[in-house]
């Protein structure tokens, strides 16, 4: 195959980036998109020319590193991660547009490669479970409904990887969040801090920039791992619960005076 790739090549946080164009031939429709890439990158190098930065780690379609904005979608067009996404899932002689992850909270790094930390310190700020628990239980010693435990399983299937982020039109974090919160809402050992986890979480969360859930389900349809938008309602509905059962009446100064 001989494909046209547009990539866009910045040389750091706070340098002008630009697309460059890359006439590709020597592509192999049995190749991840990320093989693809590491063929340019072995070609640029023979050239003497920078090879194109980019995140990777597992190549597995479980650890969330390969955030690339293919041809205007996060990850391509299949709902499945950069390193699962094939070459034949593209045609002889096309023209592949490469960016990084385009939101504010995500701040461009090298090349392709942008700082998601951002979703760290959500996680850091909530997104554990921090009392006692005791050793590992048996699997049938917690007694949990199957329904609420394949929810929270679910949930617990995000993979951090920005899609949602990527795909939103306001680049909101709102579904990371949900599936965050949603996962150790609905367990057991999750329950005694679920008030302040989900008030630390969205705190945070709104701290680092993101914007409001617009509530056209482009995260839900990028997802790699297929997060439903429900995880959201929970969110709304953890989050109220929080903010109305944790209010606090001011006292009453003066006396009755």
């Amino acid at each position: 195959m001989k494909l046209t790739l547009k990539i866009w090549r910045q040389k750091g946080p706070n340098e002008k980036g630009e697309f460059k164009t890359y006439v590709h031939d020597k592509v192999s429709p049995d190749m991840s998109f990320l093989e693809m890439l590491d063929v340019l990158n072995t070609e640029l190098i023979k050239k003497g020319e920078e090879p194109v930065h980019f995140d990777h780690d597992c190549r597995e379609g479980i650890c969330g590193m390969c955030s690339l904005y293919i041809n205007g979608r996060p990850h391509g067009p299949l709902q499945t991660t950069t390193c699962q996404l094939h070459m034949r899932s593209f045609k002889d002689g096309e023209t592949i547009t490469i960016e990084p992850w385009r939101a504010k909270p995500f701040p461009v790094i090298k090349d392709l490669v942008v700082d998601r930390s951002a979703f760290d310190r959500i996680q850091q700020a909530g997104g554990y479970i921090s009392v006692n628990t005791g050793a590992a239980p048996d699997a049938n010693e917690i007694p949990i409904p199957k329904k609420i435990a394949d929810e929270a399983m679910d949930a617990a299937t995000c993979i951090g990887c920005g899609a949602c982020v990527a795909a939103c039109k306001n680049a909101s974090a709102m579904l990371f969040v949900a599936a965050k919160v949603s996962h150790l809402a609905l367990l057991p050992q999750g329950h005694a801090e679920r008030k302040e986890r989900v008030e630390r979480m969205v705190a945070q969360m709104d701290a680092e920039g993101f914007g409001a859930c617009t509530n056209t389900r482009a995260c839900e349809a990028e997802c790699p791992k297929g997060i439903s938008v429900a995880h959201i309602a929970r969110l709304n509905r953890e989050y109220y619960n929080a903010m109305l059962t944790s209010y606090e009446l001011p006292s009453k100064a003066g006396g009755d005076g």
